[in-house]
């Protein structure tokens, strides 16, 4: 088998996973009468993941296809959501219920998903080099996630993270800790093109061909 056919193959089974890992976790919190289905899919770790796991999945189903330059954009705004998911969740997070106590789903979309995100991000690098200007598109979603979430944590008081509840510290809180996280992702943005454009400017003809 070609290099490119096992890492559709591996994009497969990480992509599986991930959702089985959701999927698991959603039906244990459901079984103990816990679930509550807005909030879960409003934890920027699930959707991070469901996106990340998408494009896994994508990827493996066009292992022969040429890809094209949005769908790297898009491949690597999942790269750098997953890589902040990471960060914020070990320093943040670590030691707060955020909806994922089955521990192996928790180290499944906290450690081993972004792990594997930026190897596969490394493996198979964008087509075409990409810039700074176009990595900061990325960090649209986010923005907007943030806004949702304070929007509807103002009206049902519920907030995914403590760190974006005004009752944890006031609205001042809120902003230092979003001001915080946006340059983090901007870092992990100019990271992301960064390690792209080394990772394509290294890699043989035939290295997944």
């Amino acid at each position: 088998m070609s290099g490119r056919g096992i890492l559709a193959l591996g994009r497969v089974a990480f992509g599986l996973l991930t959702f089985v890992a959701i999927g698991v976790q959603l039906r244990t919190l459901a079984g103990d009468g816990k679930l509550d289905l807005v909030n879960y899919f409003s934890y920027f770790t699930i959707l991070s993941n469901l996106i990340g796991a998408t494009f896994l999945l994508v990827g493996a189903a066009r292992w022969r296809a040429p890809r094209s330059a949005r769908i790297d954009l898009l491949r690597g705004g999942a790269v750098v959501y997953l890589i902040v998911t990471f960060i914020v969740f070990a320093l943040l997070l670590s030691n707060t219920d955020v909806d994922l106590a089955i521990p192996w789903v928790n180290s499944v979309l906290h450690e081993i998903i972004p792990i594997v995100i930026v190897i596969d991000w490394l493996l198979d690098p964008p087509m075409v080099r990409l810039s700074m200007r176009q990595g900061l598109l990325w960090l649209s979603f986010p923005a907007a996630w943030i806004g949702y979430v304070l929007i509807r944590g103002a009206i049902v008081g519920k907030y995914p993270y403590p760190f974006l509840d005004p009752a944890n510290g006031g609205y001042a809180s809120v902003a230092v800790y979003c001001v915080g996280i946006l340059v983090l992702m901007v870092a992990v943005c100019a990271a992301v093109v960064a390690l792209g454009g080394w990772a394509r400017s290294r890699r043989a003809p035939a290295t997944i061909s």
